[in-house]
């Protein structure tokens, strides 16, 4: 009897190694596909802000053309898109503080662009250019990839996180390396609506 106990014993705990194996190994290919979503959805979100740098210098040119003596605003905003273009943070390296100044450069490009449509307004015969308008619908679509591309990104940061934050994978994801990822977050007072004087 006492031999038919030892022998039951040891197929129980042979039975849960391998249910504890098997877990760990599920839960580290698990780990791995959810940071793959990540690093290819960083990259849709680069892919998209680099269609936007791309698009200025046609923008800065076709505007440089009727407004020349906007030269503050068209040298704003290519300072702006140099420092923007400046900053590249790897989808390995997605902290705070490298998200944080990625955001900064973008949101100083945002707030140039948005200097430069202020300018246009005066210039009905730049309004009314072909290439100017075709370069502006190009960027409002490009603002909509990014904006869709940040938050398919956020999605899977949050899918991730939460993954490697949850039991049993915690232990797991210490062990393994796999640590806890920083999104996009909203500008400080953006929850305030912007005051509009005319």
């Amino acid at each position: 009897m006492d031999k038919a106990l030892e022998i039951l014993k040891k197929y129980w705990i042979a039975i849960a190694a391998v249910i504890i194996v098997l877990t760990s190994i599920s839960s580290f290919n698990n780990m791995v596909g959810y940071d793959e979503a990540v690093i290819k959805h960083w990259a849709d979100v680069e892919t998209d802000y680099q269609r936007r740098l791309d698009l200025i210098p046609n923008l800065v040119s076709t505007v440089k053309g009727y407004a020349e003596h906007e030269k503050s605003t068209l040298t704003a905003v290519i300072e702006a898109r140099a420092k923007a273009t400046s900053i590249n943070i790897s989808a390995n390296n997605l902290n705070s503080a490298s998200m944080q100044q990625f955001q900064q450069a973008q949101a100083g490009l945002s707030s140039a662009l948005s200097k430069l449509m202020v300018v246009v307004e005066k210039y009905p015969d730049l309004k009314a250019n072909q290439n100017f308008l075709e370069l502006q619908a190009q960027l409002e679509g490009t603002e909509n990839r990014i904006a869709v591309a940040r938050k398919r990104f956020n999605e899977s940061i949050e899918t991730y996180n939460g993954y490697i934050r949850s039991f049993p994978h915690v232990v797991l994801s210490r062990l393994f390396g796999f640590d806890r990822r920083d999104g996009f977050h909203s500008e400080a007072g953006a929850e305030k609506a912007p005051e509009v004087k005319f």
